[in-house]
């Protein structure tokens, strides 16, 4: 399936993993990428020299195109942004803010800066600082979010911008690339479903958590105060949003989250720690991996875009 992000980033597939705090480390990005997608190193808030260490790994484990996510909020961005220069990375996905003050850098390297949006003006700002794509990731997503939901976020993204638009948020099969596809994506990012793969590093409860995840198993922390989350329910989203409807101040809501997302992903505290997952995933049964994952997605979806 070749589509202008295929041909942007030199990948077989139009398939992006996402860049996710804790998950998001060189085994599953190598993983993807020899798959025939993207893999993606989530630099998260990991020190600059850990993000080096890991992108070194990656090219150890395969020389197929792999990029770097930079949460441009963390206090360490400036020094991620030119370690990606310097290792050659060749792909950037950004979030939590405007990566403009690294555009240059990167584009003079010849990188390719793809930002992830939640909203179509934010998509236009990005096109005008020259980014090469965007992500319109809906509110289906795990983990941090915007308000708009894919199926409303992504043609209305397409119809403003004429550079290539990734659809992400609620994507885990080939009926949702497909769909997509309609939609005027040229690409999708997922990140719940390569949460389970079995080239990711994820403990294995948090893995279990997300196969046994119902459809209604997701839920959305944080909204009062501007910073909304989704993720599974357990013991800690219920303290969470109680607090939360009480009126709790900012400082004390993230007092309980400290290190919360550690403590699921590398500890398996899947009751206590913050289990981060989109909507999609009652629809994940099994863990599978990288390349019969994106196999079996990427055969499903060229049957129904066929068909």
């Amino acid at each position: 399936m070749n589509t202008r992000v295929t041909g942007l980033l030199g990948i077989k597939y139009p398939i992006i993993q996402g860049g996710m705090a804790w998950v998001a480390e060189y085994h599953l990005a190598a993983a993807v990428s020899e798959a025939g997608g993207l893999g993606l190193i989530g630099a998260a808030s990991a020190p600059p020299e850990v993000v080096r260490e890991q992108i070194q790994k990656v090219k150890e484990l395969t020389d197929k195109p792999f990029g770097v996510n930079v949460m441009l909020m963390n206090p360490n961005a400036e020094e991620v942004a030119k370690i990606v220069v310097e290792e050659d990375v060749k792909v950037v996905t950004t979030g939590a803010g405007n990566p403009a003050k690294y555009m240059e850098l990167w584009k003079r390297a010849g990188v390719k800066v793809i930002p992830v949006v939640a909203s179509v003006a934010l998509a236009r700002l990005m096109e005008r600082s020259g980014a090469d794509a965007v992500v319109a990731e809906g509110m289906e997503a795990g983990g941090h979010i915007g308000a708009a939901t894919t199926m409303t976020l992504v043609p209305q993204v397409v119809d403003a911008v004429g550079i290539p638009v990734i659809a992400a948020g609620g994507i885990a099969d080939g009926r949702g690339v497909a769909a997509a596809m309609m939609l005027g994506a040229e690409g999708v990012q997922m990140g719940t479903r390569f949460c389970v793969a079995a080239e990711a590093i994820t403990h294995a409860n948090y893995k279990e958590k997300i196969i046994k995840a119902k459809d209604i198993d997701s839920e959305v922390t944080g909204m009062s105060h501007g910073h909304p989350i989704r993720q599974l329910r357990n013991r800690m989203t219920r303290e969470y949003l109680k607090l939360e409807k009480e009126g709790a101040p900012f400082e004390e809501l993230e007092q309980l989250t400290l290190g919360s997302l550690r403590k699921a992903v590398m500890e398996g505290d899947v009751v206590n720690g913050t289990v981060m997952a989109g909507q999609i995933a009652g629809m994940i049964t099994k863990e599978q991996t990288c390349e019969e994952m994106i196999k079996e997605i990427m055969d499903g979806a060229e049957k129904l875009l066929h068909r």
